[in-house]
């Protein structure tokens, strides 16, 4: 049975950790200038609704590295432009792809494409979760602490589709998770409920950005105004006031913390250009882990998962 990535929830713990392992075997292997092809003759859609530099080119890249063919598809240029139903979209290009990735708006288009397709579907962000930037976010985690036990994760900024799965990993995985929002941005309720009902890590939300970052082993942020929220930059600018990732925060915490963030980055606004550069900061490493945790992601669910 095929392996979709609709959220974090669709994979087990021991899935995870296998992407953990994989990623880090494949990075080894892209060092040492080795090369294996095992994707070789396969294809993955890349249907994107919403504009991309670090996705878009990490799961081209990942599928090339594999020896396969990545296909970019603008959905303004589907016939779901013109209302064909996403269910034959979805039925067809399973004829055509072995899998298909989606960075779109709503979680229930790319649902809905997940639960007519007989490829695997996975997540590249919508309004609601970011799965495989936190897949890629935590291998980083791992590489600058060994494991994620014990781990205090900091999230300063909007209650977001990045906090959005940030806490579903807490869930799953079990580490602490502190999430430092705004009373107005804080992360959606039902998410937080699914996630202490059925999970077992130690999530809290608190309002005070020093709260949170008191003795944490990651401090991670955001953009305040994700994309399709740029009118409200000045309202989010006045809400946020306060919640800049600045020394004044990296002292409080642990000293050996590391300072992530998902990219764009606007300096002078969720972080300063001194942390955002500075010796903490681990945001160039993040970045190139998307490339070799969607190597596994592509290789595990066309391959390995079926």
């Amino acid at each position: 049975m095929k392996q979709d990535i609709t959220t974090l929830w669709d994979l087990s713990e021991e899935r995870i950790q296998y992407l953990f392992a994989r990623a880090l075997e494949l990075k080894k292997q892209h060092r040492e200038n080795r090369r294996d092809l095992p994707l070789a003759g396969r294809s993955v859609g890349l249907m994107f609704d919403k504009p991309s530099t670090r996705t878009r080119v990490s799961f081209e890249a990942a599928m090339i590295q594999l020896g396969g063919v990545p296909m970019f598809i603008s959905v303004k240029d589907t016939q779901i432009a013109r209302n064909e139903p996403v269910e034959d979209t979805s039925r067809v290009l399973s004829r055509y792809l072995d899998a298909l990735v989606v960075r779109t708006f709503s979680q229930k288009f790319m649902e809905d494409l997940a639960a007519s397709a007989d490829i695997p579907v996975i997540n590249a962000l919508t309004d609601l979760y970011h799965p495989c930037q936190i897949l890629s976010d935590l291998l980083t985690v791992l590489e600058a602490r060994g494991d994620l036990s014990g781990a205090r994760i900091a999230w300063i900024g909007d209650g977001n589709n990045v906090a959005h799965s940030w806490i579903n990993a807490a869930a799953i995985l079990g580490f602490n998770l502190t999430l430092a929002c705004p009373a107005t941005h804080m992360p959606e309720g039902f998410i937080l409920e699914k996630a202490r009902q059925e999970g077992r890590g130690d999530i809290r939300v608190v309002n005070d950005p020093a709260e949170a970052a008191e003795g944490a082993h990651v401090i991670y942020t955001d953009v305040w105004a994700s994309m399709g929220q740029e009118s409200e930059q000045h309202q989010r600018e006045k809400a946020f006031a306060g919640f800049t990732v600045d020394q004044r925060l990296v002292d409080l915490a642990s000293p050996d913390v590391i300072v992530m963030h998902c990219l764009p980055a606007h300096r002078g606004e969720e972080i300063t250009h001194e942390v955002l550069e500075g010796e903490r900061s681990v945001v160039w490493d993040q970045a190139e882990n998307k490339l070799h945790m969607h190597k596994a992601i592509l290789e595990a669910l066309v391959l390995t998962w079926r």
